[in-house]
């Protein structure tokens, strides 16, 4: 499972992405990135399941990884690696008994989501927001972050707000990587 999980997981929002969806994913291809969360929560099933094709296309020859948010069943017709589920979700260990393959991330804002997230047989967690992002509330902060690292043996990932120049004093916090969507995107 630890060979799937990158330092680096840029989530997908083509929104906000300057190429189209297959140019953007291979310019982070380029710059290193090796794992990635389809999070385009607006599109109906059939658009996301066309474009979960298609990633998983994208990523063949890579040392990369990729999880679709939230759907399970996309996740798993695609031959993704896993699925991340957001805080208000379908419980981990459901996915987890049902589809014990597949790699379970979970999005927390505690420590309390942290540590239930790891009963339940989360892989690894993200937490956000760490730095003010739009529209994602008040930010945790690094030392709520040393403190979710310090409560759980899983890998965390930081979220929310970070910028190139914030990378190595968030790395010290202990956290396993960084996940991002703005951050990635070149």
């Amino acid at each position: 499972m630890e060979r799937f999980l990158k330092k680096y997981y840029a989530i997908t929002d083509r929104k906000q992405f300057r190429y189209g969806f297959e140019t953007q994913i291979k310019r982070m291809l380029d710059s290193g990135i090796r794992m990635f969360q389809l999070r385009e929560k607006d599109l109906p099933s059939d658009e996301l399941f066309e474009l979960a094709s298609k990633m998983e296309k994208l990523l063949s020859g890579y040392d990369a990884s990729f999880f679709v948010n939230d759907r399970v069943d996309i996740a798993v017709l695609t031959g993704a690696n896993g699925v991340h589920l957001p805080s208000k979700s379908i419980p981990v260990e459901a996915v987890k008994h049902k589809f014990p393959s597949l790699i379970v991330g979970k999005s927390c804002h505690s420590v309390e989501d942290a540590v239930r997230a790891e009963k339940e047989g989360a892989d690894y967690i993200t937490f956000s927001p760490v730095f003010d992002t739009p529209g994602k509330g008040k930010p945790k902060g690094l030392e709520a972050l040393k403190e979710v690292v310090k409560a759980v043996t899983i890998p965390v990932y930081a979220l929310g707000g970070i910028t190139e120049e914030r990378i190595p004093e968030v790395l010290k916090t202990g956290v396993y990587g960084i996940a991002g969507i703005r951050l990635f995107i070149k």
